[in-house]
């Protein structure tokens, strides 16, 4: 029989192992969300599709994952997370399915709805289960890997959709996608197991919030993560503004191919964000050793080295020069993104962290919708360049704001007598 260090060892593994599974399932997400914005010249062609109707495609999905956030977090926090992720996977994959079979645009419209209302209860649930496996000194590394299948997903969701897309028609991807989502389903039915809640804080002697009474007025008195959320919404606008405009801004302005366009514009940005994801982890897991506001400070530094890169992507006359560009934004948007859950848990107790992450996750994607149908009806009046040029504000104003949350909360811990504060207990 194995000892207690075999034991110790599986134990260890098998945390790795949830999030590779998680990661799988990440990628699957983010790739049939992410696969309409790589269509849109066709959609228009065959549709007679406007621009506003090509974003409301893109915002349909956004509105409805929102909407659905608060309730998908409330049940992540008293329902089997397992059973919510099996659940919420084959609904959404089975939507992603149906959009291959739509026949015209109400249909279109509410597959992608459909498809955002399953999506929503996937990040509530999944990143309650990793911080049950990984306590305080791993949990940014965990998150941050689970969070680069974010850019790989969108990555394979522009340019593998764009490719067979010109081979086979705009509807093969969906058929692809949802196939694969279905058999990742299986994968999680056999390999996933539900841990105890808390159970990593408790077995590194977690912080005080643990023992601390959770409600939802604790969550809505809490500034320092409503903070978080706004920084949120402003990073998330500018995300939802690239992810669903950039294809057709390199489509149409450098007159690439339908190809070459979908994969331009995710998989430079995605690739460095990639980069900056896993550095962003490996820093704020570093920082916050050092100081309670580690983490945010982290992302403050991705917001404010992706403001001049935001200011080139609009304002660059060559493709290259827009590469370049693109992966500068990445690299930053990486650093930041590493720790939206991971910060965000270092100030919300045990009882709240569901809604907190449904909650937080909403507003930034009614922000998104919002983004997209902005940029549609400005774009045709100042066009794309300066909307994404102008977009690097909401980078640069939320940079000072962390900044300043980073410095309040490092005073807080040094008076707690070398140990780091809790603010959730506040």
């Amino acid at each position: 029989m194995p000892g207690p260090s075999d034991a110790d060892a599986q134990t260890r593994a098998y945390r790795w192992w949830v999030v590779a599974m998680l990661w799988l399932v990440c990628f699957a997400n983010y790739a049939d969300r992410q696969a309409i914005f790589s269509i849109f010249p066709p959609l228009q062609q065959e549709f007679s599709l406007s621009r506003v109707q090509l974003g409301a495609l893109g915002s349909a999905f956004m509105w409805v994952y929102a909407l659905a956030g608060p309730c998908a977090g409330w049940l992540s926090d008293r329902l089997s997370r397992r059973t919510i992720l099996l659940a919420a996977l084959l609904f959404w994959s089975l939507c992603t399915a149906a959009t291959a079979i739509a026949h015209g645009y109400t249909a279109l419209l509410i597959c992608r709805a459909l498809g955002g209302l399953g999506e929503a209860f996937y990040f509530p649930a999944a990143i309650s289960l990793i911080a049950d496996y990984h306590g305080r000194t791993t949990r940014s590394r965990a998150m941050a890997l689970h969070q680069s299948a974010v850019y790989a997903g969108s990555i394979a969701g522009g340019a593998l959709t764009a490719w067979l897309a010109a081979r086979h028609g705009w509807r093969q991807p969906f058929l692809l996608f949802g196939a694969f989502g279905l058999l990742l389903a299986a994968v999680l039915f056999l390999g996933l197991r539900e841990p105890a809640r808390g159970a990593a804080d408790r077995a590194k002697g977690g912080p005080s919030a643990l023992r601390t009474p959770g409600t939802l007025i604790s969550l809505l008195r809490n500034q320092p993560a409503w903070t978080l959320a706004l920084v949120f919404i402003a990073a998330n606008f500018v995300a939802a503004i690239f992810l669903s405009w950039t294809p057709a801004f390199l489509y149409e302005k450098f007159h690439m191919s339908l190809t070459l366009a979908g994969f331009s514009g995710t998989a430079w940005l995605q690739l460095a964000s990639i980069v900056g994801v896993i550095a962003g982890g490996v820093l704020a897991d570093r920082l916050v050793k050092r100081s309670t506001g580690g983490r945010i400070y982290a992302q403050a530094v991705g917001l404010a080295l992706g403001v001049p890169f935001l200011i080139a992507t609009g304002q660059a006359s060559t493709a290259i020069g827009v590469t370049c560009a693109l992966l500068g934004f990445g690299l930053a948007k990486g650093i930041y993104d590493a720790n939206i859950w991971a910060s965000l848990y270092d100030l919300v107790p045990l009882r709240d962290r569901g809604v907190a992450v449904g909650v937080m996750n909403s507003l930034a994607w009614i922000g998104g919708g919002v983004a997209t149908i902005v940029v549609a009806a400005t774009s045709t009046r100042f066009g794309f360049s300066t909307c994404l040029s102008a977009s690097s504000i909401l980078y640069a104003l939320p940079a000072v704001a962390l900044l300043l949350l980073g410095r309040w909360l490092t005073g807080l811990g040094s008076i707690k007598t070398g140990t780091h504060a809790d603010p959730s207990t506040r």
